[in-house]
């Protein structure tokens, strides 16, 4: 329902005025026309030297910094005011979403936690030191079957980053309201050997959804492997693999696609096959920008005047590249719809190819400015972008929309 934002963040505060039944509180993304000063604030109420107060833990994609207020000193109000765009407020016997509309009101969603379920009957965790947060412990059966905790459950030392990437990952999943409903669709472009896919399947299933996961690889290899691993856990019935090329996959409505590291232009397709099934959420971590530094390469190109001290070096030259690439990804994706921002998903000592692009399908109108930007960027450079070539009508369309 939409009500005003005022009302709905008065509904929140006091969802917090018990914080012994309060579980956590997320606030996330960012308001349109605002950039919040962190990626993601996680609150919880602690107990330090007998009395209650909220830590919050800012999340900037390098680093966390932990501050504790007394209740009386945190305003959800004021915290929300950065410009952050969702609000996730769980206490033990529901859970209250908020998501700020373009016109500033609030999108308001309230489920009800069931009293049997492990959420309602377990106490909150008010220890100020308490563990690091895992999304999915080393113990899951799934890391087993997938060689990342051995057969005591106990993680692997070789597979560590693996396992920190898999929760990293998690996190930003576990960001988003638009995958809070009990059924949810998700697609793996370009899948592997799909860590990433059981993990994000496994996580919203002991959020309490019922995932369908597809995952979709151009390798027999990964999906004769695959099937076999959702065998060994029992989930086959949950997730189907395939083994086709990402352009060849036939489209379909779904909540979240999935691409992480598909090398190349399989990114492009993997964002032009989510954009055509009208994907609700795209997470892509693209890998192996070749197509755009092999057109500045090339003999006949005519470096931009003020760039040419940059392309001379070598080094220099791949980076921009990469992001004249991912740029000019993130703003195809708002001119068709999306609200998009380039993120880092996982600090770059875990893995170099730590960019995500998130797009979150709101069906923002396309501006004038926003075309004169990806058109100044092609123009200038002289490119032809994959993802362009790929999406060339549905461009069109919109473009013509603004102009009429």
């Amino acid at each position: 329902m939409i009500e005003s934002l005022d009302n709905a963040l008065v509904r929140a505060a006091e969802m917090l005025k018990n914080p012994h039944q309060l579980r956590r509180v997320v606030i996330s993304g960012k308001r349109r026309n605002y950039n919040p000063p962190l990626l993601r604030i996680d609150v919880r109420p602690v107990e330090i030297k007998g009395a209650i107060h909220f830590q919050l833990v800012g999340h900037d994609g390098r680093q966390d910094t932990t501050r504790n207020l007394l209740p009386h000193e945190l305003s959800l109000t004021d915290l929300m005011n950065d410009g952050f765009g969702n609000l996730l407020v769980e206490t033990m016997d529901e859970e209250l979403n908020i998501r700020i509309t373009k016109s500033g009101e609030a999108q308001v969603s309230i489920r009800k936690i069931a009293p049997d379920s492990s959420l309602a009957t377990s106490p909150a965790d008010l220890s100020h030191d308490r563990k690091k947060e895992r999304f999915l412990e080393a113990s899951e059966p799934i890391f087993q079957a997938l060689g990342i905790s051995d057969h005591l459950g106990k993680l692997k030392p070789s597979r560590s980053e693996k396992f920190i990437q898999v929760n990293e990952f998690l996190k930003i999943i576990d960001q988003l309201p638009q995958l809070s409903s009990k059924s949810i669709s998700m697609v793996d472009l370009g899948c592997g050997n799909a860590y990433l896919t059981f993990a994000a399947h496994q996580f919203l299933s002991k959020k309490g959804s019922q995932p369908h996961t597809i995952g979709v690889d151009s390798r027999e290899a990964s999906r004769k492997r695959n099937v076999d691993i959702a065998k060994s856990v029992g989930i086959e019935k949950e997730m189907e693999f395939h083994a086709r090329e990402i352009s060849a996959f036939p489209h379909r409505e779904v909540d979240l696609t999935l691409a992480l590291h598909a090398c190349d232009t399989a990114s492009d397709d993997a964002l032009a096959w989510a954009i055509e099934s009208k994907s609700k959420v795209i997470l892509v971590a693209p890998c192996c920008h070749h197509d755009i530094q092999s057109q500045i390469k090339r003999k006949d190109f005519e470096i931009p005047q003020a760039w040419t001290a940059v392309i001379r070096h070598g080094i220099l030259r791949e980076r921009v590249g990469d992001i004249l690439t991912d740029a000019i990804r993130a703003q195809v994706l708002r001119i068709l719809g999306y609200e998009t921002d380039v993120i880092e998903f996982i600090a770059s000592e875990h893995t170099p190819r730590n960019l995500m692009i998130r797009a979150i399908f709101t069906g923002r109108p396309a501006t004038q400015k926003d075309f004169q930007e990806l058109d100044s960027i092609i123009g200038q450079w002289q490119l032809r972008p994959h993802l362009v070539v790929l999406l060339a009508e549905a461009i069109a369309a919109q473009r013509q929309k603004v102009l009429s």
